[in-house]
């Protein structure tokens, strides 16, 4: 166990061209590494056989959150180019009545509190605050009698995660295809990529075998993306990000637990949010607020039978949340699996299904 707490413990090795750049045809049509839990058995599968796994009376919660156009070109005062990267939604200031928002700026010279930045001919940022670490904080200047959402969408672009590898960056298939089908709720800067493999018809087929779904919202932050710099992991401090639970859907969930069905989480995000809701008898709570939950070996799993998730980055917070659920190094050797039979990784990447 001792080892599990070590960065370096995580790492491995992936060739690049297991890296996805770009999405499967049909978002169905990818891989799924099945591992159980209980007898450590192993199957390379299609990623429609999710329906033979699932059983009637099982629960499928999902993550309904949805990408917003958070990389802004623009120009600053000077002439020179300049990238602003929106790290959260941007929202209204009580104090001045502006949209504001914490964002990354990427220019050729830091730009100075006060300045200016172009986006368009309709949209531009002013730097309010100079945050540390790289952050600003802006206000949004547009006609306020548009939506922003529609503002963001005429100006902005989708990001992508950087280890997707583009010349030209993303391309109006992105905007469709690195969105869930049921994304509806504003405010992530990453896709929940676990969601990524179902189509609507895939979904339609799950409910006709009697398997509810549920969506919760967790807006995915930059933070999915930092780095973690310590040596042992116990010391890295895990980012917060938003989460919604109506009371609607924290009673469905319940009632799907006390029946004896089984709790399908999609996607890391989908876990950190039931975990965070649920109280230590494992009966999620209508929640609302900021989750800061850090999940590593050794955590209890209170909610959470099944999980289904993408491939992901060495070193990082997301694949110790996983290794919490099926064990390191069992885990690490279906990667390592996973990379001889020629799994794609990452956000477009296959699949995996840890089952209970």
């Amino acid at each position: 166990m001792q080892q599990d707490f070590t960065l370096k413990a995580y790492d491995y090795t992936l060739p690049p061209e297991n890296i996805a750049h770009y999405p499967a045809d049909k978002r169905e049509d990818s891989r799924l590494f099945v591992l159980h839990r209980k007898t450590d058995e192993r199957e390379h599968r299609h990623f429609t056989d999710i329906i033979d796994l699932l059983q009637k009376g099982d629960l499928l919660v999902v993550n309904d959150t949805r990408v917003f156009p958070a990389r802004l070109l623009g120009q600053k005062e000077s002439g020179g180019k300049a990238e602003v990267f929106l790290l959260s939604y941007p929202q209204l200031s009580e104090e001045t009545g502006e949209m504001v928002a914490t964002a990354l700026v990427k220019s050729s010279k830091r730009p100075r509190e006060g300045s200016v930045i172009t986006i368009g001919d309709t949209l531009s940022c002013t730097i309010l605050k100079q945050m540390g670490e790289g952050r600003v904080k802006i206000a949004l200047r547009y006609d306020r009698q548009k939506e922003l959402a529609e503002v963001l969408e005429n100006h902005g672009q989708i990001p992508l995660p950087p280890y997707i590898a583009r010349d030209k960056g993303s391309t109006e298939e992105d905007s469709k295809r690195y969105q869930t089908v049921y994304a509806s709720q504003p405010g992530a800067v990453a896709a929940p990529t676990a969601g990524l493999h179902f189509s609507e018809d895939l979904l339609e087929k799950i409910r006709g075998k009697g398997v509810t779904i549920a969506r919760i919202t967790l807006h995915v932050g930059y933070g999915t993306f930092a780095p973690v710099r310590t040596e042992t992991i116990q010391d890295h401090s895990i980012h917060k990000e938003y989460i919604h639970i109506s009371q609607e859907q924290a009673d469905s969930i319940n009632a799907v637990r006390q029946g004896g069905g089984k709790i399908w989480a999609v996607g890391t995000t989908t876990v950190r949010a039931l975990e965070f809701a649920g109280d230590e008898e494992g009966k999620v709570q209508p929640t609302e607020g900021w989750c800061d939950l850090y999940i590593m070996p050794g955590y209890r799993f209170k909610v959470v039978d099944n999980l289904i998730t993408n491939f992901h980055l060495p070193q990082s917070s997301l694949l110790f949340l996983v290794s919490a659920l099926c064990g390191r190094e069992r885990l690490l050797e279906c990667y390592k699996q996973a990379i001889a039979q020629g799994y794609r990784f990452y956000s477009y990447g296959d699949a995996m299904a840890i089952m209970k």
